[in-house]
């Protein structure tokens, strides 16, 4: 795995894959769109960052495929396409079985617990488990960014270690 994770939210993934009624993502002054998209993916792929695919993510652009007014069957074969390259973790892709920790009994168990209150500062379900993906990677030293139209979700963006200075011999 590379050196930066990021973590593709719905929002982003749908921009990305232009799903029609969902190309566009953010509040203003903090516009996603295609192009932007895809400018900083290429970009950071380039410098080696790793791109997760969250199962919630999965799940929700699904179902904007499955009810958008454009061509579904050419946007779920492009989507199962990211599917397949991250369940063989093709780079850019982590693999998808990275996250199955998160969906075994300790981690449902956990998501159970703390969502209640997640739920009150209006972080959805699907965005708490995108949380929890971030936070997994994030506690195993890499520095994580979640790409997100949402100002709510990625305010709970894990914050990224300082670098701790060597000595000198």
């Amino acid at each position: 795995m590379s050196n930066k994770v990021l973590i593709l939210d719905t929002s982003i993934l749908c921009c990305w894959l232009k799903v029609p009624g969902k190309s566009n993502a953010g509040p203003n002054g903090n516009k996603w769109d295609y192009q932007r998209i895809d400018i900083l993916l290429k970009a950071e792929i380039k410098k080696g960052a790793t791109l997760v695919l969250p199962i919630a993510s999965l799940i929700e652009t699904g179902n904007h495929i499955a009810q958008c007014n454009g061509d579904r069957y050419q946007l779920a074969k492009i989507l199962a396409e990211h599917l397949l390259r991250a369940t063989s973790a093709k780079s850019p892709w982590a693999a998808f079985n990275d996250q199955s920790v998160l969906w075994e009994a300790d981690g449902l168990s956990k998501l159970a617990k703390d969502w209640p209150q997640l739920a009150t500062s209006r972080l959805t379900i699907g965005d708490a488990t995108i949380k929890f993906v971030a936070e997994h990677y994030a506690s195993s030293g890499f520095p994580v960014e979640i790409l997100t139209g949402d100002e709510g979700l990625k305010a709970y963006e894990p914050i990224h270690p300082a670098a701790i200075p060597r000595r000198r011999s």
